[in-house]
């Protein structure tokens, strides 16, 4: 199998925790590419993401670094060999990688929570709601640029609709309800957009009122994907400049942690729903 020209972040991941199960066993890359009969210029690979590796490599991986963690390995095994095709791969050749990654994180997340202090998080905002965004972080982007950004974001929030439906929680500042990125129209139909997906089994959105005391979390903006184990957890960080992954575990537990306290200060689901009610009579 010819080396990958470009990993996904996905295949980058799962070369990220190959190449941990050997640090946690304290061994070298070749040491290791000896004791298997490899080479260390192949583990480089196989630990970049850059190089495939099967499931019988897998196993032999984790039984070589003596790990005992079934579920782990089930899953990893499940990255290195799954061969999944998604609906971002039409826009391969279109958008940036990174809009393609941050989609396949979606689709294989088994639960995805959100914080939003600054936007509406991508997976519920309507068209209009991302045109405007994207036209302020890319001014002149042209609209065979622009129009492609609307479409895939638009179709990330399938995974809220599909039949096994992702559970979601979302936790929005009043701030980012009451910000018009556009005019009226469009602040109004995007906190009904809200208010919709609220109603769904799947869905739980939160409101952090202005008024709450003990607060100081105005930048923190993310979203927490879930893996099928916590140790392949992911948190993905939106910028101007890109989105940034985070993935190492005593981040993760930070993270967690102030996720918690985010949550803690915001108002319980109906309360919520009664507050967007409100703040979308007075637009």
């Amino acid at each position: 199998m010819p080396p990958r020209s470009q990993p996904t972040a996905r295949q980058v991941r799962l070369g990220v925790e190959l190449r941990r199960l050997r640090e946690a066993a304290g061994m070298t890359a070749r040491e290791v590419a000896v004791a298997l009969g490899s080479s260390s210029v192949h583990m480089s690979q196989t630990e970049a993401g850059i190089a495939g590796v099967s499931e019988a490599r897998v196993r032999r991986l984790a039984a070589h670094y003596a790990c005992v963690d079934a579920e782990l390995i089930d899953a990893l095994v499940a990255m290195a060999t799954e061969r999944t095709r998604g609906w971002w791969e039409e826009y391969r050749d279109v958008l940036p990688v990174a809009f393609l990654d941050l989609s396949e994180l979606e689709h294989h997340a088994c639960s995805i929570r959100e914080v939003g202090t600054d936007h509406v998080p991508g997976l519920l905002q309507t068209e209009e709601y991302a045109r405007a965004v994207f036209k302020y972080w890319r001014p002149g982007l042209p609209s065979s640029e622009l129009e492609p950004r609307v479409a895939h974001r638009k179709r990330r929030g399938a995974i809220l609709d599909r039949a096994d439906a992702t559970p979601y929680e979302a936790v929005l500042h009043e701030s980012v309800l009451r910000t018009r990125v556009a005019d009226r129209k469009v602040a109004r139909a995007q906190l009904e957009r809200i208010l919709d997906h609220s109603t769904k089994p799947n869905v739980t959105v939160c409101v952090i009122p202005f008024d709450v005391d003990n607060f100081a979390g105005a930048g923190t903006t993310m979203m927490y994907a879930s893996g099928p184990v916590p140790a392949l957890d992911t948190v993905h960080m939106d910028t101007v400049s890109g989105g940034v992954y985070v993935d190492a575990v005593a981040q993760l537990h930070a993270l967690r942690s102030i996720f918690e306290t985010v949550t803690s200060a915001a108002l319980e689901p109906s309360r919520s729903r009664d507050y967007i009610h409100r703040l979308a009579k007075e637009i």
